[in-house]
């Protein structure tokens, strides 16, 4: 099990032997990533690993980490609790998916938030260029679930499978992503080899 998190750092660019450009995002991967909990299969139903960083939070003398992400694996029998997980587990090369939570973009109209192409700009047409158009029919009396609508756009958990590693820096522990990745900068993104 490949597994690491941390903060959206910037985008860059950097250049290949060829010479072409090649987009990049930079992630500052947290220092004390630590294996906190093993779930099983008898116990939980499933089998999962939790693991934490930045140990901070006191609840009765023990100390818990502040984040706490759950990843799913077939096979915890190589895993114990209390494990460091380092940056020395991936390679230049490899391919891994990337979670996080995407940029919120507040409250958006159709066209903006589902892609709707809107009416014709033309003679005759008033004020509904960007508007859904007809909702439902005349019978049920309601608009039915899972209509396309105006509402808020973005703040959902997005997965991108992959993507692959430009380049290691260990002293830093900084790991540079090829393309983009979705959320803000700070933003926490989980990394599953």
């Amino acid at each position: 099990m490949k597994f690491l998190f941390g903060k959206k750092l910037e985008m860059s660019q950097i250049f290949s032997d060829e010479g072409r450009v090649i987009p990049v995002t930079k992630i500052k991967l947290f220092d004390d990533v630590k294996v906190f909990a093993l779930l099983s299969e008898e116990k939980n139903g499933y089998t999962a690993v939790r693991a934490g960083a930045k140990f901070d939070k006191k609840v009765k003398d023990k100390i818990l980490p502040s984040i706490i992400k759950e990843i799913r694996v077939k096979d915890i029998s190589g895993i114990n609790e209390g494990n460091e997980l380092l940056i020395t587990q991936f390679n230049v090369g490899d391919k891994v998916t990337l979670k996080s939570v995407s940029k919120g973009k507040g409250f958006a109209g159709v066209v903006k938030r589902h892609g709707f192409h809107g009416a014709n700009a033309t003679h005759g047409t008033k004020h509904v260029e960007r508007a859904g158009g007809s909702i439902g029919s005349g019978f049920p009396q309601h608009v039915l679930k899972g209509r396309k609508m105006p509402g808020k756009m973005g703040s959902v958990t997005q997965s991108i499978k992959n993507v692959k590693i430009v380049s290691l820096d260990q002293e830093n522990n900084i790991l540079v992503i090829k393309g983009p990745v979705p959320g803000a900068r700070g933003s926490i993104i989980q990394i599953i080899g």
